[in-house]
């Protein structure tokens, strides 16, 4: 039940074309709880910066001048990811510029990420969950509730963060209840007059098991389903 939630912030669009990871944001979760583990990294991508990408995150040429380069930091970002559940807005783009990076390792080169995590995509997941709506950060944010006052840029570690607080409503945080017939719009037009969030720190939902006694009613009642005709129960955990 470890989940990372996961961003990359990179020099362009496409690694085909040369383009390099420059920052990496990863937050843990603990069956679904924030546990406060997390790796954040610069990284030197060793080629410059484009001014469009530059645009989108604010990082620049200078800054990354003094930091490492992906081969020196690739080891601890590995071993802090393996074996995790990774959740990534559009994780096509942040997986294909990681697995670019391991094949440039030569010798370490550790084959693809998939193959030691498994890859949830909360874009996939909000599309299904909003078809025709908007569902990029932004959005989502505006739609359950989630402050993103503070993104000025785009940031990788920032953006794992709200993107944390995002996924843990969107796959079981309630929002709101439309009672009475009344129909409304959660899409933030006209919409949730009051956002109603999980807290961090909840206990894990008990789980209730069948006594003995129900279990053996159960059975009883099986046998009676079976006399009059075909226990389609029986049948499908049979096989």
């Amino acid at each position: 039940m470890r989940t990372i939630v996961l961003d990359t912030e990179t020099t362009g669009i496409d690694p085909k074309q040369g383009h390099r990871i420059i920052e990496i944001g990863c937050v843990e979760l603990v069956n679904r709880k924030l546990t406060g583990n997390y790796y954040h990294q610069y990284i030197n991508p060793q080629r410059e910066v484009e001014q469009e990408a530059i645009d989108v995150h604010g990082i620049t040429n200078d800054m990354l001048a003094d930091k490492p380069v992906f081969d020196v930091i690739a080891s601890e970002f590995f071993e802090f990811v393996k074996g995790a559940e990774l959740v990534i807005h559009n994780a096509p783009f942040d997986v294909g510029f990681i697995n670019h990076e391991f094949g440039l390792l030569a010798n370490k080169n550790p084959g693809p990420i998939e193959n030691y995590c498994r890859i949830t995509d909360s874009l996939v997941l909000a599309r299904s969950k909003h078809p025709g709506a908007k569902n990029n950060l932004d959005a989502l944010c505006k739609r359950y509730g989630v402050d993103n006052s503070a993104r000025t840029y785009h940031g990788a570690l920032l953006d794992a963060e709200i993107l944390a607080d995002v996924y843990l409503l969107m796959t079981g945080g309630q929002t709101a209840l439309a009672l009475g017939g009344n129909s409304q719009n959660q899409d933030g037009e006209g919409g949730f007059s009051e956002i109603k969030r999980l807290p961090a720190n909840r206990a894990p939902l008990p789980v209730i098991e069948a006594s003995a006694e129900e279990l053996a009613a159960h059975e009883t009642k099986l046998d009676v389903i079976g006399k009059q005709g075909q226990c389609l129960w029986r049948e499908l955990y049979s096989q």
